[in-house]
């Protein structure tokens, strides 16, 4: 393929830099995602700093929720660590591709498949990276709904209560939400 087209090697140029720039997105995305967590899970301690859980099931909630949110946020972690590789990985990838057709143009076929096969195998390990961040990504999505539904659910019922009560079903007492 190489000897037919010497220009062939630019696809070995182009896919890596095109993956290094959607693994560079993702990671850029996570790491709001990141840093909303950990906003989130300052407010949910502020939030629960020196009470009781076992006076008030809000507090009940607010402090499972605020597990949750740990663990959301090492799985956003887990998942920057992914994508940080993928990107390495493929700028590796797109140097080592480069290091190739320089040695094909210097007629040094050997060293130019060896610098292919390099790259190859870190656009292996960068594939590999985008898709075992993604899949922390749905992970920590799905954390995040099971834990809203819960406290949706919650205040479904703490309303339902108070309607059956007589109370009236305005606001909640100011500061009492959970977040």
């Amino acid at each position: 393929m190489l000897a037919e087209n010497p220009l062939s090697i630019l696809t070995f140029i182009v896919a890596p830099s095109i993956l290094t720039n959607a693994s560079s997105v993702m990671a850029l995305g996570t790491s709001n995602r990141f840093a909303r967590a950990i906003d989130r899970i300052r407010a949910l301690a502020a939030q629960v700093e020196g009470k009781d859980p076992r006076l008030s099931p809000e507090i009940e909630l607010k402090i499972r929720q605020l597990r949750v949110a740990e663990r959301r946020a090492l799985y956003l972690v887990r998942a920057l660590t992914a994508f940080y590789t993928a990107v390495g990985s493929f700028a590796a990838a797109a140097l080592l591709s480069l290091t190739a057709a320089g040695l094909f143009f210097a007629e040094f076929i050997s060293g130019s498949y060896a610098a292919l096969a390099g790259a190859l195998v870190a656009g292996i390990v960068g594939v590999g990276g985008v898709v075992t961040g993604a899949t922390l990504l749905v992970l920590e999505t799905r954390m995040t709904l099971r834990i809203l539904r819960e406290e949706n659910e919650f205040m479904l019922a703490r309303a339902a209560a108070r309607a059956a009560g007589g109370e009236p079903m305005g606001p909640i007492a100011a500061g009492s939400a959970p977040v």
